[in-house]
């Protein structure tokens, strides 16, 4: 999993509350758990005029010129600022691996789907809880400004604005170490791996007959 530790990338404003893991990665996409090539099929309902299909060649698709992220304004956004219950919907890890794919590092939003959030940590994309004041103001910068960009440290968890305004946000410790070192839950285990060499040792002796081989 790739580390995080900061960026300052352009904002991709999704205007919409209770924005819905089938919105983010629609259902028919979803046999592939490759992790990756789900860039193009992210918000694939509203960012493209006709029906998509596994195998299709997106590119010679219809692009819907009123959703944002086919606006010029927002090419090669990092950032990406929603509004309440983010990611609500299924359990669907391909909704966090489309967003990443796409090139998202960040989200900011007043709240989220709980497995979508955990999702997110798990895959290597920072969601942020903001209150929903700031998500306002950060919503009306965006527009006002083409190529309106954002600094998101995770060490000193703050957001920075052009004009520099800082706002601090909250995360969970646990979550943070995740992030900062690239570790997946595979990592978070490893981190423990003496400990668990340590044990199966120990269990040997306690108990042998355990790891008798069957003849």
């Amino acid at each position: 999993m790739q580390a995080f530790s900061s960026i300052d990338g352009v904002v991709l404003p999704i205007d919409r509350a209770n924005v819905d893991t089938d919105q983010i990665i629609p259902k028919q996409y979803l046999k592939s758990i490759k992790r990756t090539g789900f860039g193009p099929n992210l918000f694939d309902d509203w960012r493209y005029l006709d029906p998509g299909e596994p195998g299709d060649d997106h590119s010679q698709r219809r692009l819907n010129p009123d959703f944002e992220i086919n606006m010029e304004r927002y090419q090669g956004a990092q950032v990406l600022l929603g509004r309440q219950n983010f990611g609500c919907g299924s359990s669907r890890e391909h909704a966090p691996w489309s967003l990443l794919d796409y090139g998202i590092r960040v989200i900011i939003a007043p709240s989220y789907g709980d497995i979508f959030y955990n999702n997110c940590f798990k895959n290597g994309l920072l969601p942020i809880i903001q209150d929903n004041k700031i998500v306002e103001s950060l919503f009306e910068q965006t527009n006002a400004n083409a190529g309106f960009h954002l600094k998101v440290d995770l060490l000193e968890q703050t957001i920075t604005t052009p004009g520099d305004e800082v706002f601090k946000f909250e995360i969970d410790a646990g979550m943070k170490h995740r992030l900062m070192n690239g570790l997946d839950d595979i990592g978070i285990t490893l981190e423990h791996a003496d400990d668990i060499r340590q044990y199966e040792a120990r269990r040997r002796n306690e108990a042998p007959w355990l790891f008798a081989e069957l003849t």
